[in-house]
C-alpha cells in the first residue's frame, strides 16, 4: 500500500489512464474486426467504405500514444494489403 501522497495520486491516474487506453484499444480492435468481416464477405465497396473510419481510429490510438508509431502502421498496411486481395 502506498504511503506518499504522490504514490497514491500516481495509483489513481495510472488506473484511470489505463481505462482509457483499454477503451481505445477495444474500439480499434472493435473496428478492425468489423473490417475483417466485410472483406471475409468480399463487400468490397462497404470494405473501401470503411477503411478510412478504422484508418482514423487507428491514427488517433497512435497519436494518444496507446500504439506504438510501428504497430499501427503494421496494422493499417495489413488492412490495405487485404482489400487489394479481394480487389483482384
Amino acid at each position: 500500500m502506498a504511503n506518499i501522497k504522490s504514490q497514491k495520486k500516481r495509483i489513481l491516474v495510472t488506473k484511470k489512464e489505463n481505462a482509457r487506453n483499454n477503451s481505445i484499444r477495444s474500439e480499434v480492435k472493435n473496428a478492425v474486426k468489423k473490417y475483417n468481416a466485410l472483406i471475409a464477405a468480399g463487400d468490397v465497396a462497404a470494405a473501401e467504405k470503411a477503411l478510412p473510419e478504422v484508418e482514423s481510429l487507428i491514427m488517433k490510438a497512435k497519436s494518444d500514444g496507446v500504439l506504438n508509431q510501428n504497430t499501427a502502421s503494421r496494422k493499417v498496411a495489413t488492412l490495405k494489403r487485404s482489400l487489394d486481395s479481394i480487389k483482384k
